[in-house]
């Protein structure tokens, strides 16, 4: 019976695009692959879409910068004051109101527990996403850290676009995605704690 339906949605999804390829005079000129080749334009034009529309976050990293520009004081204090400022201004703006409208309801959901833990995601994400800013913004960083810190910072900016592509395409669930988030954002946060520990070495 599945497979009956699934076949009965397929053929009314896809018989009326084979039905104008071929009574509209298309198939008349071999114009099939010059069809495929529009398909292929659109999913690419798709894609670079969804990359111009992923670059904002970049957008972040400046806001940052110009936090930690206007605080004097340590590299790590700087760090955190920024990370744990944006953080919590975007815990306000993006899931106060879904937390108090939906997790007060009468109805246990576990979307609100997700929503939680994932803001505690995102406060590693920023905490990460500021020392990445302050080791490229510092005027005597080695050369030789600069293109690992560049190459973490873009891994940061795309790291969401990369984890939405992913998510769509593995088809994982609430809970699988969120996992993946988070071991995805330990690993940059790992990674980056060693290059900001290497580069204070060197500097101190």
């Amino acid at each position: 019976m599945t497979l009956f339906h699934f076949g009965n949605c397929f053929a009314l999804a896809y018989f009326p695009y084979f039905i104008t390829y071929k009574c509209s005079g298309l198939s008349e000129y071999n114009a099939f692959w010059k069809c495929v080749q529009a398909g292929v334009t659109y999913l690419f034009v798709q894609l670079c879409k969804e990359f111009m529309k992923a670059s904002v976050d970049v957008a972040d990293l400046i806001g940052l910068n110009l936090v930690m520009s206007r605080n004097a004081g340590k590299g790590e204090y700087k760090i955190m004051v920024a990370a744990l400022g944006w953080a919590t201004a975007e815990l306000i703006m993006s899931r106060c109101i879904p937390l108090w409208v939906g997790a007060r309801g009468i109805e246990f959901d576990w979307k609100y527990i997700q929503m939680s833990i994932d803001s505690n995601i995102s406060l590693v994400h920023y905490i990460v996403a500021s020392a990445q800013v302050w080791m490229i913004t510092r005027y005597d960083l080695y050369h030789t850290f600069r293109p690992a810190v560049l190459l973490l910072m873009f891994l940061s900016v795309y790291k969401a676009f990369v984890m939405e592509t992913f998510v769509h395409l593995c088809s994982l669930g609430s809970w699988a995605a969120l996992l993946a988030r988070a071991v995805v954002t330990g690993l940059l946060a790992l990674s980056t704690l060693a290059l900001y520990v290497a580069v204070v070495n060197v500097h101190s």
